[in-house]
């Protein structure tokens, strides 16, 4: 699995136009702290149990259809995406693509995030539901 930094992603994203760029955090994640601009939702776990989406693989071949699409995945920190993307290439994915520190970025030493990297640090166009 490739890594980009949020910056690499967003310009990986304009240059490969086809590419797909998945936000694999919670729905209340994605609705309230915000998300990238044109990301699409497919949570790889979520709930008051924190379970694994077993449709999550399912969903998105079903976003994907045929063809060697890449997908970027990006969650809050760069953590849950590496394991999502594990499990689409286990599935067969060849071109899965992680953003490194994720949508809110790494914690700081006063355990905040958004201040020292991310998605949202970083500039990039993003919104709220």
């Amino acid at each position: 699995m490739e890594h980009l930094s949020p910056t690499q992603a967003a310009e990986y994203l304009q240059a490969h136009p086809s590419s797909l760029l998945i936000d694999c955090r919670s729905e209340i994640e994605f609705l309230f702290v915000g998300h990238p601009t044109g990301a699409i939702h497919v949570a790889w776990n979520d709930g008051a149990d924190w379970a694994i989406n077993p449709r999550f693989v399912p969903d998105v071949k079903k976003i994907v259809g045929n063809g060697d699409r890449a997908i970027l995945l990006i969650c809050r920190s760069g953590s849950r995406s590496v394991t999502a993307g594990e499990a689409l290439e286990a599935e067969g994915f060849k071109n899965v693509i992680n953003v490194l520190h994720g949508f809110e970025g790494d914690l700081d030493a006063g355990h905040q995030r958004s201040t020292i990297n991310g998605w949202r640090f970083d500039g990039l166009p993003w919104g709220q539901c």
